[in-house]
């Protein structure tokens, strides 16, 4: 298999996005979890002083919606006609 350097970089950086080692897991094509544990290493490491909170708001129309992506908002979830989005502090 042929080295890929800017993989890890993804992979560390996707890990720091989602925090979903499954999803790495499965993005980088690793067999077993332990190889994907490195990049949560990685992760915790570079990132050891940031902030896990987030400004939360919810949108309803597609006005609103519109302008939570275009503020850097992130799409989390929808519930009947209400979309959630975050935004790290």
């Amino acid at each position: 298999m042929p080295f890929r350097p800017r993989q890890p970089q993804k992979a560390t950086t996707l890990y720091h996005q989602t925090k979903d080692i499954l999803y790495v897991k499965q993005f980088m094509g690793h067999r077993r979890i332990e190889s994907t544990l490195v990049y949560v290493q990685i992760e915790s490491a570079l990132f050891v002083n940031t902030s896990q909170d987030f400004t939360c708001k919810v949108a309803e129309t597609k006005d609103e919606i519109q302008q939570l992506v275009e503020a850097g908002f992130e799409y989390v979830m929808q519930q009947g006609s209400l979309a959630y989005f975050r935004k790290r502090k």
